[in-house]
């Protein structure tokens, strides 16, 4: 009984300890304050019947209890994404109990992501809006915010944020900034087999018809404006000239996926964004572009604890899939599309794309600075298709129609100034003029 009696003490003095810890986190504390206590001693006090999972930072700071029910937690994205891992690697793991899930969160990053996210879209409004943070050149999540969970995935048509998959493949295949082709604000394929998938398929479709958002005329359209304006018509007759399987094949080195994830859909519109992407994976493309063409594995978990001391590790995996060069001369045309829009202005050097899906049924934005990338979704979760974002009301303010630039572009500038606000300033390797300047052998006449 005596023995009993000193067992029931340390088990609720480590359950205390725990509670302590969680209620110093939900007061405010995080990466930038010192720890109470580690979660380490909690962990060897606390009885394996009363302790329960709890979600570390990347500084082993709690960030908050972990039962796998994201309904109830202050970061559903954040949780929804830590539980799909865990069932992944063992659906047992979340009946266990007791786990010490340390991840890449920093939360002072989460904190911004989230503010951001709440600045613009409301928690019951319809609409879901997600943002990702990862660091270029370790695959390390360091935010994911959302204005509440996601029901069935988040991915949504990523539109015009694919179009620096197929700059990327034009660049690699020796195009220069000022090449270019004359183009109308129609397209339409010659034929079927004007695009090729991987299976060497003719998927073109001759009967349908591609138009630009912003009417221009026939023109000149060159690399560089094609992408400042994101002409549709242009990156059809880019994607023709470098190949639907090659910018398919460049889009998944440099990290792009499905959210359910199923192959990627190789059809002749992949440039303009038909892929429902996972916000992650966007994140992560044009973090590698960020990183000089070094892909990481995205990561949020680096290790799960059990009661027992059994530890699973996720160690960094990294490849370098694009040439530096290419990726420096895609960022020298990303920072110009920034630099010409409302966006401008974060704090640090940073590029970034908007993304409007077809008939504006999704909205994105797409950006990174040396040492940060971030995408940001937003769409209707009750079906993009059936709510598209004309004519809406999201955060308590009238849209006549949300574009890349607005809503997401706004909830990206607001948190990557937030984030990089008191962190060094590095800058990125600037383009190489002489390989990438001027036109080579698609000039105007």
């Amino acid at each position: 009984m005596k023995a009993f009696l000193v067992f029931l003490g340390v088990a609720t003095l480590g359950a205390v300890i725990a509670v302590l810890l969680l209620l110093r986190n939900s007061a405010g504390g995080g990466v930038d304050e010192e720890p109470v206590a580690s979660i380490s001693t909690a962990a060897a006090s606390a009885s394996p019947v009363t302790r329960k999972s709890v979600l570390l930072d990347a500084e082993g700071a709690v960030i908050e209890e972990f039962s796998g029910d994201c309904a109830g937690s202050g970061y559903p994205y954040l949780c929804r994404r830590v539980r799909e891992q865990l069932l992944a690697e063992d659906p047992q793991l979340l009946t266990r109990g007791g786990l010490t899930i340390q991840t890449t969160i920093d939360q002072r990053l989460q904190r911004a992501a989230q503010r951001a996210v709440d600045a613009h879209v409301h928690r019951d409004d319809p609409q879901l809006a997600t943002q990702v943070m990862i660091v270029p050149g370790e695959g390390a999540i360091k935010a994911m915010a959302a204005n509440r969970e996601p029901a069935d995935g988040p991915g949504f048509h990523q539109g015009t944020t694919a179009m620096p998959y197929a700059l990327a493949a034009a660049l690699a295949a020796g195009l220069r900034y000022d090449d270019g082709f004359v183009v109308s604000d129609e397209y339409r394929p010659r034929s079927y087999s004007t695009f090729k998938n991987c299976a060497d398929r003719a998927v073109g479709d001759p009967a349908h018809s591609i138009h630009n958002r912003e009417k221009g005329g026939t023109r000149f359209v060159t690399l560089r404006s094609g992408t400042q304006d994101a002409v549709n018509t242009f990156y059809m007759r880019l994607e023709e000239k470098v190949g639907l399987c090659e910018t398919v094949k460049t889009a998944l080195r440099l990290g792009l996926r499905r959210a359910d994830g199923s192959p990627l859909q190789e059809f002749e519109t992949f440039a303009l964004g038909i892929t429902e992407a996972d916000p992650v994976s966007v994140a992560n493309s044009y973090a590698t572009f960020a990183a000089r063409g070094r892909f990481c594995e995205p990561r949020l978990i680096t290790e799960i604890r059990e009661v027992s001391g059994a530890a699973h590790p996720y160690p960094a995996h990294c490849v370098q899939v694009l040439d530096p060069a290419v990726a420096d001369a895609v960022t020298g045309v990303l920072t110009d599309v920034l630099a010409k829009s409302a966006l401008k202005g974060v704090g640090r050097e940073a590029a970034g794309m908007p993304g409007e899906g077809d008939g504006f049924r999704t909205a994105w934005y797409a950006g990174y600075t040396p040492g940060l990338a971030s995408a940001v979704s937003l769409g209707d979760s009750r079906g993009a298709n059936r709510y598209p974002l004309i004519d809406v009301t999201i955060g308590g303010r009238r849209y006549s129609r949300v574009d890349g630039t607005s809503v997401p572009g706004l909830i990206w500038k607001k948190a990557m100034t937030e984030a990089v606000r008191g962190t060094p300033e590095t800058a990125f390797t600037p383009p190489d003029t002489g390989r990438f300047g001027g036109c080579r052998d698609a000039c105007p006449n």
